[in-house]
C-alpha cells in the first residue's frame, strides 16, 4: 500500500503476519491478545484487567494504518503513540461516555480536540480503516479515507513503540487486521 506525505510516496508494510504476535510484545501470561486467520483480537478477561500490546521496535516519525471492527461490549480501545501517555482513541471514552474515535487522549488534558465527521464516517457493525501519521509532535488522523483531525501535542514523546489498547474495567472485544506501518 502506498501513501503520499509531504510530496513523497511512502510504502506501508505489514507489521502483523495475521497468525502470530511476532513483532509485538505481548504481556506476560497473555490472555487478552490472539491472532488467527488475519485477525488480531483483543478480548477482556473476567477481571477486566486491560492490556496493551506494544510493537517490539521503537519509532520517531511514522504512519500506522489498520482496520478495526467493534466486537461485543462497550468498546474502549486506542493506538498509543511512542508512550502510554499519548493515545488516539478508538471507541467510547470512559470519562465522556461517548464515541471519541480518532481523537487524541492526553493525560492531564483529557481530549483537547475532537475529530470531525466521525459520526458520519464510523461503521459500528463493519470494518473501519484508521490511519495515524505522527511527525514530531503533530498527529494527523484519517477515518475511512477522510482526514478528521490534526493535533500538535506539546507533551509528545520523541521516540517509542506503538501500542494497541484493551482498556481496563471494560467487558469488550475488538478486532484488528491489515496493520500497516511506515517510518517517514
Amino acid at each position: 500500500i502506498a501513501c503520499t506525505t509531504s510530496n513523497k510516496e511512502v510504502k506501508l508494510t505489514s507489521i502483523f503476519d495475521g497468525n502470530t504476535l511476532n513483532g509485538w510484545k505481548a504481556p506476560d501470561n497473555n490472555i487478552w491478545w490472539s491472532a488467527s486467520d488475519g485477525i488480531l483480537t483483543a478480548r477482556s478477561d473476567s477481571t477486566k484487567t486491560g492490556s496493551i500490546l506494544w510493537t517490539e521496535n521503537e519509532y520517531t516519525d511514522f504512519i500506522v494504518q489498520m482496520d478495526f471492527k467493534f466486537g461485543d461490549g462497550t468498546i474502549d480501545s486506542g493506538i498509543f503513540l511512542r508512550t502510554d501517555k499519548q493515545q488516539i482513541q478508538i471507541g467510547e471514552s470512559g470519562s465522556l461516555k461517548r464515541d471519541m474515535t480518532c481523537s487524541p487522549y492526553i493525560p492531564g488534558k483529557g481530549y483537547p480536540v475532537e475529530a470531525s465527521n466521525v459520526a458520519e464516517l464510523l461503521k459500528t457493525d463493519d470494518w473501519n480503516t484508521i490511519k495515524v501519521k505522527a511527525v514530531g509532535s503533530v498527529y494527523t488522523m484519517w477515518l475511512n479515507g477522510e482526514e478528521v483531525l490534526s493535533y500538535d501535542s506539546d507533551t509528545a514523546i520523541e521516540k517509542g513503540p506503538v501500542g494497541l489498547q484493551l482498556h481496563p474495567n471494560r467487558d469488550m472485544h475488538i478486532d484488528f487486521r491489515n496493520i500497516m506501518f511506515a517510518e517517514i
